[in-house]
């Protein structure tokens, strides 16, 4: 038994966990920008997922990973647009919104699937150029090193980078305090003079460019095709580590890092012939204990401020 859970817990497992949970980390800094403007961005689902085919569709038919990155950003940003406008300008329910998104993305991905790439299901074919990946040559000589720091897509350490550089513009930054301020009292900040409405349109942009990435470095950087409903969830995820984090780019990070270790360790668990429905269930079981977490340390809180308030 110990040997088949050494297949399982190895230094690989540090590799896999990273992979596993950065497409869930794009996701979740995409819900932090808006969350800092008090907007709940459950559309990140249906961004991710239709910048995944952008992704595969513009680098099949270019050959050029770039200008598939930046037609999935262009796609994201269109569709941030929209749920911007709907949601800051004609008032709509912003969780119906992102909601409506999920399902659109869903319907027009598998339409244009059979339409634009001629198959259904899933598309993968060699002409499909992926995100390039970072080889450090002096780590070849070490399979353990090689293993742990080598071959990493470019968007893997970029999006550590993008956690604390989240991180400073937010708490750091006369921009990101007035972006906080815009979501804790948007009357009072606009009494202080911020644009209340451009502060958030704005950052529903910045949302629909961090989704654009999430949804290309699923489909080219995570893998390199695409697949009908290919996020399986991972949007969702990205709400989920965003409430864990409370809205803080780091402590949020440790959320997806919880969600890549549980993907990770649940596909490797196949291998020890254990039911199918248990592996599945698991991504569900984090994501439930993670919001049960955050829901238990946010009451706790408002106990602690309640008691000092007494």
């Amino acid at each position: 038994m110990f040997d088949d859970l050494s297949l399982v817990f190895n230094y690989t497992l540090f590799r896999a966990t990273l992979r596993a949970s950065t497409p869930i980390l794009y996701a979740t800094l995409t819900c932090i920008l808006t969350q800092q403007a008090d907007i709940l961005n459950v559309g990140v689902e249906g961004i991710m997922l239709c910048g995944a085919f952008t992704a595969v569709a513009v680098s099949y038919f270019t050959g050029s990973w770039l200008l598939a990155l930046l037609a999935a950003v262009a796609v994201g940003t269109v569709i941030a647009a929209v749920m911007a406008l709907a949601h800051l300008r004609y008032k709509a329910d912003i969780f119906v919104v992102g909601m409506a998104i999920n399902m659109l993305a869903l319907a027009v991905t598998r339409f244009l699937l059979q339409k634009v790439l001629g198959t259904s299901g899933s598309f993968y074919d060699r002409a499909i150029v992926p995100l390039p990946r970072i080889h450090l040559a002096l780590l070849d000589g070490n399979e353990v090193l090689r293993s742990l720091f080598n071959d990493y897509s470019l968007f893997e350490p970029l999006g550590i980078l993008l956690v604390f550089f989240l991180s400073w513009l937010l708490y750091r930054t006369v921009w990101g305090l007035r972006l906080r301020s815009v979501g804790l009292n948007p009357l009072a900040a606009e009494t202080a003079g911020i644009p209340v409405f451009r502060r958030k349109f704005e950052v529903m942009l910045y949302s629909g460019v961090v989704g654009g990435m999430a949804g290309a470095y699923l489909s080219l950087g995570y893998s390199r095709l695409f697949a009908e409903n290919m996020t399986n969830g991972r949007g969702f995820m990205g709400v989920a580590a965003m409430f864990f984090g409370g809205g803080d780019p780091i402590r949020s990070w440790i959320g997806c890092l919880i969600f890549g270790f549980t993907d990770s360790v649940g596909s490797r668990l196949q291998s020890l012939g254990l039911p199918p429905q248990f592996i599945l269930m698991i991504p569900y079981v984090a994501t439930v204990s993670i919001l049960a977490l955050a829901m238990g340390r946010k009451m706790a809180a408002q106990r602690r401020a309640r008691s000092a308030l007494k």
